[in-house]
């Protein structure tokens, strides 16, 4: 009995792992990068060419390109092994006309606002809602409504 727990125990431990595994998605060392970029003399090939293609690009202006970095490891056991945010940047950089850095803003984790939601919600809008669910869906069941052979 005594070895079977040895054996248990040293199975458990061999698997542990001394250095976190870290998941990157983005661009990795965003923060280190942009300060290669110069404004008013880094051009869009030159960004390109440092920070790779952007992880976005604006809908209502092409001029902006958005690279996003952020970094996630594996909690602690009190924390039942969650996912942690280590990083968490952002930068954006706006072009000119001739494809010259007009402007660039970099964020991180410490700048990022904090949102705090309700949790009340409001049982009139939520009721008026069941009400019309219901008849669309009662209207949907009949017309769905198989037609019987023997009846035209």
């Amino acid at each position: 009995m005594h070895k079977f727990i040895i054996i248990l125990i040293l199975l458990l431990l061999s698997n542990c792992q001394r250095n976190a595994v870290i998941n990157t998605h983005g661009v990795a060392f965003l923060d280190k990068k942009h300060k290669n970029l110069i404004i008013n003399e880094s051009n869009r090939n030159d960004v390109k060419e440092i920070m790779g293609h952007p992880s976005t690009v604006s809908t209502f202006d092409n001029s902006i390109w958005i690279y996003i970095e952020r970094t996630r490891t594996k909690g602690k056991l009190l924390k039942f092994g969650q996912n942690i945010i280590n990083k968490s940047n952002v930068l954006a950089l706006e072009f000119n006309d001739y494809g010259i850095l007009k402007k660039k803003d970099f964020y991180n984790m410490d700048q990022s606002n904090k949102i705090i939601f309700t949790n009340t919600t409001t049982d009139t809008i939520a009721r008026e809602k069941n009400v019309i669910y219901s008849f669309l869906s009662s209207l949907r069941q009949k017309i769905n409504k198989p037609v019987k052979k023997g009846n035209p």
